[in-house]
């Protein structure tokens, strides 16, 4: 059996390749307007021809109003020091948490997850922006038809592997695999080769095995 399966899709694969930034110098007002334009929850801050140094997030933004009725006074934190700057380059966290075009998205999401951010603008190997991968581009692959995602399992993990015992059915993106498999050494194989199918929620296994069969 090929263990590799299909390919996984990568960042480039769903990624907005139109996405708005700003500079170092972009005024505070001018942030929140982008931001309610363009429905986004942070912008890349760029600098020279197109690098990305540091991302102006919704935190980031948030503590002028935390402190609005307060003077943050001397000694300031990052916080305090971020409640009364005025433009990007003060206010934005840096250096940017990126990723590349190349990266699968299984690990893109494990970034926004550990780094947690719900956006990562996609750079070049310079660090020039290529676009940006948020955390619903993330779960487009979810939207797959349970036909199209049943198509790909047979084409691409029972076709071709001497598993012509066995069929599959999904339903709501549960994969279910069904049928006699002699040796049950390979369910544990099976079932990863299946869940690396972009958009399978989750594997189940209805497997018989033949009489006198370990």
């Amino acid at each position: 059996m090929d263990s590799a399966g299909p390919a996984p899709l990568v960042v480039s694969d769903v990624m907005t390749r139109t996405a708005v930034a700003i500079g170092r110098d972009a005024p505070y007002k001018e942030i929140v307007v982008l931001m309610d334009e363009w429905k986004v929850s942070a912008l890349p801050v760029l600098e020279g021809e197109g690098r990305v140094v540091g991302v102006v997030s919704e935190a980031d933004l948030l503590p002028k109003e935390a402190f609005r009725d307060t003077d943050p006074g001397p000694g300031r934190d990052e916080e305090t020091a971020r409640a009364v700057a005025v433009r990007a380059g003060d206010l934005m966290s840096s250096p940017a948490v990126t990723v590349h075009a190349d990266v699968p998205l299984a690990e893109a999401a494990r970034i926004m997850a550990r780094r947690r951010v719900k956006r990562l603008p996609v750079v070049n190997g310079i660090g020039v922006l290529e676009g940006v991968v948020s955390r619903s581009d993330l779960l487009k692959v979810f939207l797959r038809e349970d036909g199209e995602i049943a198509s790909e399992i047979r084409r691409s993990v029972l076709d071709g592997t001497g598993f012509t015992g066995l069929d599959v059915t999904v339903a709501e993106g549960v994969a279910t695999l069904s049928g006699v498999l002699s040796d049950r050494s390979l369910v544990p194989l099976l079932a990863r080769a299946v869940r690396a199918v972009e958009g399978v929620v989750d594997v189940r296994m209805e497997l018989g095995a033949h009489e006198g069969a370990s």
